[in-house]
């Protein structure tokens, strides 16, 4: 820069000197506040954040290589609103327990083959004549064989290579970093089908999954579902005890009433019945009961009960006859009644 000889160079030296030191003052304010700044965000433009694909490789990965981890939550289908706990462990073992207001069913899935226990479920998918009520409370809480194609498949939440072409990938529209899941630092990945919380730390865990409104993945919609567990030992097995519906031999007594005899009935008056057995002879709580009764026929009114224990059980399509005494009846009552017998099968508790 050129200045008018006119001036002394005194003062221009001395305006120098002094831009100089105002320069260096303000360097220095300027890193100050730098040093602060980065003091205070913590290494702030990204520098401390895991990469979207290293996010997403993690979660994809941790799914493929974990030897097993749960699934907890709830989700809706049809008009009813599910609670789920999964577990699952590779290669092919499940336990799957889901809840909703007035059914439970639990379910343990081994491949080939699969075992449910489910009182309220079984009751719902029976039909509703006399012998599959009778299978229903012969069957109780106890678990019984089934198809593993009714064990709930959540493919797109479990196999990683599904979840990364259902949730991750072009499909993330979204970033949310600091999130807390349950207390742990998590990235928030969302997409138009849910929103994916993995863990901001290596190896990037999947920990929440949560689906849209109205979008079904794996046939359930508005799920709400946590990741927890990761490589635990959830001793899946077969249950012990189990009932085949395609082997009636397995369940225990039913005693199904052939025929009642009142030839014996006099003074004293000794009813029998001839009963068949649907069933096998293990796993109930107790004896199956018979129940006699005697109605006066012109009251229609019960007149006189007995009752006798089916001891010992017979096998699968036997029959057996048991008997027991009615008392305090007058010839007129018992000349003008008839007898009835009544099974009660406690079933498996």
């Amino acid at each position: 820069m050129e200045y008018p000889t006119r001036y002394s160079l005194k003062p221009l030296l001395a305006f120098r000197s002094l831009s100089q030191a105002s320069y260096r003052a303000r360097s220095g304010l300027v890193g100050a506040v730098v040093v602060a700044a980065l003091s205070a965000c913590a290494l702030p433009f990204a520098l401390d954040l895991p990469t979207t694909r290293s996010l997403e490789t993690g979660a994809t990965g941790t799914l493929l290589a974990a030897d097993s981890f749960e699934i907890t939550g709830s989700y809706s289908e049809g008009s009813n609103r599910w609670s789920i706990d999964l577990q699952l462990s590779r290669p092919s073992a499940e336990h799957v327990t889901v809840t909703t207001s007035d059914v439970r069913l639990e379910a343990i899935n081994l491949g080939t083959e699969a075992y449910f226990r489910g009182q309220q479920f079984l009751s719902a998918h029976m039909g509703s004549d006399l012998v599959s009520r009778s299978f229903v409370k012969a069957a109780g809480n106890g678990w019984w064989k089934g198809s593993a194609g009714h064990v709930p498949q959540l493919t797109d939440l479990t196999d990683g290579d599904a979840f990364r072409s259902t949730f991750l990938g072009q499909a993330v529209t979204q970033r949310i970093d600091h999130v807390s899941v349950d207390g742990i630092d998590a990235v928030e990945l969302s997409s138009v089908r849910g929103d994916v919380f993995i863990t901001a730390q290596a190896p990037y865990r999947v920990l929440r999954v949560r689906l849209k409104h109205g979008v079904v993945v794996d046939g359930i919609r508005d799920a709400d579902l946590r990741f927890v567990n990761y490589n635990s030992d959830f001793r899946i097995a077969a249950p012990v005890g189990v009932i085949d519906f395609s082997n009636l031999s397995t369940l225990p007594p039913i005693y199904t009433v052939l025929s009642v005899d009142t030839s014996g009935c006099a003074s004293p008056c000794v009813v029998s019945a001839v009963l068949k057995n649907l069933g096998g002879m293990t796993g109930a709580r107790a004896p199956s009961t018979i129940t006699f009764t005697m109605t006066d026929t012109a009251s229609r009114q019960a007149v006189g009960r007995c009752q006798t224990q089916v001891v010992p059980d017979v096998g699968y399509n036997a029959t057996t006859t048991v008997s027991c005494t009615i008392g305090d009846l007058s010839a007129q009552h018992s000349n003008a009644a008839t007898v009835t017998a009544t099974p009660d099968n406690p079933g498996r508790g």
